[in-house]
């Protein structure tokens, strides 16, 4: 029987657990935290966001950083897979807008318990607050695990599943990158991805807690369009977030990292052409003729939000709406689908709900997600240089790697 020694008890760690324990293997997973899946908690704000019911080359698509890199393992293990192996622990899923999927229960809870409940079934040993340090290797093979507190582990298989470098707390400290780059690994550099961003702009600091929905905002690159979002955002003390937000800032750091101007281009209506846009202006102006023009704009926009615009668009709030030229009408109009935030930094790592960057792709079996350079090694998960947008395909990523990994160990382990 082949020892497997897993490192993370995160969504890929314990999916790998699992998988090589049913493979037959003798599995035992190590923990820096106190329990498994800390981070996994408070994932989907504590909903847990497990996948997303989208088709496989959708999910590809919106694994935005080396999506293709999975393609044979989210078809080995499928986002239809995930909700079957959780509704076979009792894990009852549903489908909500935009195909994400969650427990029914809205719990996070319920499915790092499923996991946790598997392992047990399985015999997997789960080591606690347990750090490894380095990763044992002789000639050319891994060999075992040493922590910290100087115990050493054997195992014919080692499998780092560590996570990245946000959310500390959780236990995510980027340990998996310093024991791959030992052991020759390429660690592409890391930065923050779903993360909010800092805005130049002070008067966001005015509107801290507005949110908004059905909007659309482009991400510009020395004022060329690089990317678009169309759905939630909110407005925060340093700046912006929200889904829609967090979706751009994996874009928005890259071009930040390398010293280009970043600005988002908000568009408030954009359901709206702008001859339609101001009709609706006029028909709100007709209502409201007697009040003034910070008035006439309560039912068109929230009330913390009337002052800037009519700010951006150099108007006199106290102005009389039947004093409004045409020529002013057309600047609110522009104003309204065009409001430029420059973005001067995302939020540290540590706030990043995912790491972008990690150990290089290209030095991992896609098939098998064992390392090219070290026998009996494999990466699952965020350590690996593999992120995605919002919605669920995150954890789909970790599940699919995990579960490749697990399977490919334990038939590894059993011919060494």
């Amino acid at each position: 029987m082949s020892e497997i020694l897993v490192v993370g008890a995160g969504p890929a760690g314990m999916m790998a657990a699992i998988k090589a324990a049913e493979n037959g293997a003798s599995v035992t997973l190590l923990e820096k935290m106190r329990i498994p899946g800390r981070k996994m908690m408070i994932t989907g704000k504590g909903r847990c966001n497990i996948t997303n019911a989208a088709d496989i080359s959708e999910i590809i698509r919106n694994i935005s950083g080396n999506g293709v890199f999975l393609n044979s393992a989210i078809r080995q293990f499928t986002n239809e897979d995930v909700r079957t192996f959780f509704e076979g622990q009792g894990v009852a899923t549903k489908v909500e807008r935009g195909m994400r999927v969650f427990p029914v229960s809205d719990k996070a809870k319920d499915v790092v318990d499923a996991m946790v409940h598997r392992l047990h079934e399985l015999d997997v040993r789960i080591e606690t607050e347990v750090e490894a340090e380095h990763i044992q290797v002789q000639h050319g093979c891994v060999c075992g695990v040493q922590t910290v507190s100087g115990t050493c582990y054997q195992a014919d298989v080692v499998i780092v599943a560590t996570g990245g470098a946000s959310y500390p707390k959780t236990g995510s400290t980027g340990d998996g990158y310093r024991m791959a780059r030992e052991l020759g690994h390429t660690v592409v550099p890391l930065r923050p991805s779903l993360v909010p961003l800092e805005t130049e702009e002070k008067w966001v600091h005015d509107v801290t807690g507005l949110s908004l929905r059905n909007v659309r905002i482009g991400l510009l690159v020395d004022g060329k369009p690089a990317a678009e979002e169309f759905g939630e955002m909110m407005f925060t003390h340093f700046g912006v977030t929200g889904p829609i937000i967090l979706s751009l800032s994996r874009t928005a750091s890259l071009f930040l990292d390398g010293k280009h101007v970043v600005e988002l281009a908000l568009n408030l209506k954009p359901a709206l052409t702008p001859e339609k846009l101001e009709m609706r202006i006029m028909r709100d102006f007709g209502i409201y003729r007697r009040k003034t023009l910070k008035n006439g704009l309560v039912d068109l926009l929230p009330h913390k939000l009337i002052g800037p615009i009519l700010d951006f668009a150099y108007l006199d709030p106290e102005k009389p709406i039947h004093q409004v030229t045409a020529k002013e009408r057309h600047r609110l109009v522009e104003t309204l689908q065009e409001v430029v935030l420059t973005i001067k930094q995302t939020r540290p790592l540590a706030e990043a709900i995912v790491t972008a960057g990690g150990v290089s792709v290209k030095e991992i079996n896609p098939k098998t997600m064992e390392s090219k350079f070290v026998r009996g090694l494999y990466f699952a998960g965020e350590v690996a240089d593999v992120d995605g947008y919002t919605g669920g395909y995150n954890l789909q990523a970790a599940f699919s790697m995990g579960y490749v990994a697990g399977i490919a160990s334990a038939r590894s382990g059993e011919n060494a």
